[in-house]
């Protein structure tokens, strides 16, 4: 009896223990006469301080003609000075064991550093420097033009990178969100002049925040901080009016054609809602239930259930002016069409049926359990601090966040689902070898767009097939470019066989074995076995042929994907 009593206590999970009050610092508020707001949370358990210097400006605020501006700027702040050069500042950063960098979103943009107390001085105005003074120089432009575009070559070898930008243009329409990247055009017209005067207009005080944590006299750092920056004149305030998102009216798929592939990366997409909307704590436990984790819904259906996939989430992306309501996979290509039947069951039952106890009281509970994790450090308080200051959410957001997630209840949850999970009106974006995926989209959807993955528009593939004789086959001459800047010779041979087309690759790296190759008009891919040094490492290659040239690109697992263009020999 005793043995028995044992056995069901071990398959009962012990009881959640009552949460614990977050004790954070009060935070003290001060503003520069001209405008520069300043927030300062005193923290002395250890002799270290994070400092945030953010303005409430971003990608979205990129000139139509230059995408990318926003992002090429903050990487060159760092990067020269009007008294000190990109080696001074690395080396004097790396003195202090400090760390400066700058980064941009679509909505803000910011300074970052940190370092221990003893160089809070330092570190001070080291920020004000490469944040006020920043020198541009053309030889670091230049460098930081061709990084530009030979990361751009790398994103655009990779679905997700294409899902994604696919998601923003259909689902943001004229609203700058819709811009993830830039073009190699653009890059190219990025000039240090557009730089300066880009500096010039948008990095002004009274758009910024200046938030630090951390071992530091309040006092002190103010008068510092006056010193610092008090002299820095206003500019015009920021202005932020952007179209509005298109009207969705039916459902369409949005397919970008890859050939090849042996995977689809899939995306379906609604509207979603701005960051401070009354409904994103509700939306936030129904996306929680949905897919957030690997226990929810999504997940348990298509990995565990059906095994279509290592992972299938949903992702709630609330912005300062717009959002969406997002669920993707990567699948396997044959199971594509069952793929997108299982998303729109799951969207549809989240709608239609009310979620449970369990399912929400074990969303509460992880949502409330993670969310003093994250307040656990300065970094990650710092953070959480820029966020509410960029987004424009409430002070007391910290202290409050729990109680409102407690406080949501299964009818909201099914009232926001039916607001805003649409899927009689969802984009439903698809990465894939069209010839093996189109037929399978037809059947949650007859309307779809095909596009290539330049993003171009382009005619439904037809079926894999082998060329006519004196297309592609034969031997090609390619130069693989690696991230290091090398270039390495390989030939890409092409012969016909019973079956169809049959290729394989030779390099000095070693030996790949395409295999079948699957041939859609003047575009070609394969899934790739490459022999390096004695081990076969699996991959992808797709390529794009004109005339007497190729060119694509080519992944190996856990490897950067490499670019290559070549002609016929």
């Amino acid at each position: 009896m005793t043995m028995m009593k044992a056995e069901e206590f071990r398959r009962q999970p012990p009881a959640p223990l009552p949460s614990r009050p977050i004790s954070l610092p009060t935070p003290r508020e001060f503003k520069l006469p001209n405008g520069l707001s300043i927030v300062i949370v005193e923290d002395s358990r250890l002799p270290l301080v994070s400092f945030r210097l953010a303005f409430r400006f971003g990608d979205a605020h990129d000139p139509a003609e230059l995408p990318g501006l926003c992002d090429m700027l903050a990487g060159l702040l760092t990067e020269g000075t009007e008294s000190r050069s990109s080696r001074e500042i690395a080396d004097e950063v790396a003195r202090m064991g400090a760390t400066l960098t700058a980064g941009a979103s679509s909505d803000y943009t910011a300074v970052a550093g940190s370092a221990l107390s003893r160089f809070n001085d330092s570190i001070l105005e080291l920020i004000a420097d490469v944040t006020r003074r920043p020198s541009f120089p053309e030889n670091e432009v230049e460098l930081v033009r061709q990084n530009s575009k030979e990361s751009l070559k790398q994103q655009r070898a990779q679905p997700s990178f294409l899902a994604t930008e696919m998601v923003s243009r259909v689902m943001f329409g004229d609203h700058p969100y819709a811009v993830v990247a830039p073009t190699p055009e653009s890059i190219d017209a990025t000039t240090r002049e557009a730089l300066v005067n880009f500096h010039r207009r948008k990095f002004v005080p009274n758009n910024g925040v200046f938030i630090i944590v951390g071992d530091i006299d309040a006092d002190k750092t103010i008068k510092r901080l006056e010193e610092l920056f008090g002299d820095w004149g206003r500019g015009e305030d920021l202005v932020s009016d952007f179209p509005a998102p298109p009207v969705r009216t039916a459902r369409a798929a949005y397919l970008i054609d890859r050939p090849g592939s042996a995977q689809s990366n899939i995306v379906i997409a609604n509207h979603g809602i701005t960051r401070t909307n009354p409904d994103y704590f509700p939306l936030l436990l129904m996306h929680t239930v949905l897919g957030a984790t690997a226990s929810s819904r999504l997940f348990m259906n298509l990995r565990e259930d059906k095994g279509y996939t290592y992972g299938a989430y949903s992702n709630l992306d609330a912005r300062r002016t717009a959002g969406t309501l997002r669920s993707s996979a990567e699948v396997r290509t044959p199971v594509t069409g069952d793929s997108l039947k299982e998303f729109f069951y799951e969207l549809n039952r989240i709608r239609d049926e009310r979620v449970s106890q369990k399912e929400i009281a074990d969303a509460k509970s992880y949502l409330t359990g993670v969310f003093p994790i994250r307040l656990e450090t300065q970094e990650g308080l710092i953070d959480q601090l820029v966020q509410i200051r960029m987004l424009g959410l409430p002070d007391d957001y910290l202290t409050t966040y729990r109680d409102r997630v407690q406080a949501v209840t299964i009818d909201q949850i099914q009232r926001v689902a039916q607001t805003y999970l649409q899927p009689d009106i969802a984009a439903v974006i698809v990465v894939g070898d069209g010839a093996q995926v189109t037929n399978q989209i037809k059947r949650i959807t007859e309307t779809a767009e095909i596009y290539d993955t330049a993003g171009k528009r382009k005619a439904a593939p037809g079926p894999s097939q082998a060329p006519t004789a004196g297309g592609i086959f034969g031997a090609w001459a390619l130069e693989i470019e690696t991230p290091m800047g090398m270039s390495i010779p390989a030939t890409l041979t092409f012969t016909q066989t019973d079956s169809g087309a049959q290729a394989v690759i030779d390099s000095e790296m070693g030996s790949a074995d395409l295999g079948s190759v699957n041939i859609s008009g003047n575009q070609f891919g394969a899934s790739m076995a490459f022999d390096m040094d004695g081990q076969t490492m699996e991959g992808e290659i797709t390529g794009t042929f004109q005339g007497n040239e190729v060119h694509g690109s080519m992944s190996l697992k856990g490897f950067p994907a490499l670019t290559f263009k070549g002609h016929r020999e």
